[in-house]
């Protein structure tokens, strides 16, 4: 069992700037056939997703909504995923969630192994 502590959710006025990190207690994989991710549910809407990197941090992607606004990045000597989220607009208001063991290309949220609690975002007009 891996526990995911997200952190750096707020409230921002749009086209403002947030960091949201996610530490993993553990790493259960190391394989690129497998990702962390970034996952997003607004209240009466599925969750979505948002984005995935491979450990090694070399291979990314993104949904749609979110490219050339949001980067994902690693940090393995901490464990840590981060998701810097530049130019935010109102809809991109969300909690958002950390996921671990999501196999490399999929964005169904059904697939992801290991969820963390989640950390609200809010975006003001």
């Amino acid at each position: 069992q891996v526990q995911l502590v997200e952190s750096g959710g707020g409230l921002v006025q749009a086209g403002g700037s947030l960091r949201l990190s996610c530490t993993a207690s553990a790493r259960t994989f190391s394989s690129d056939a497998y990702a962390m991710g970034w996952f997003r549910q607004a209240p009466g809407k599925e969750r979505e997703f948002v984005a995935a990197i491979t450990w090694g941090g070399g291979s990314t992607y993104y949904a749609d909504s979110v490219k050339g606004r949001f980067t994902i990045s690693t940090d393995i000597a901490k464990n840590t995923v981060y998701l810097q989220m530049n130019s935010l607009k109102p809809e991109d208001t969300s909690l958002y969630y950390c996921a671990s063991e999501l196999p490399y290309g999929s964005i169904r949220w059904r697939a992801v192994k290991y969820w963390g609690q989640g950390t609200q975002v809010t975006v003001s007009s």
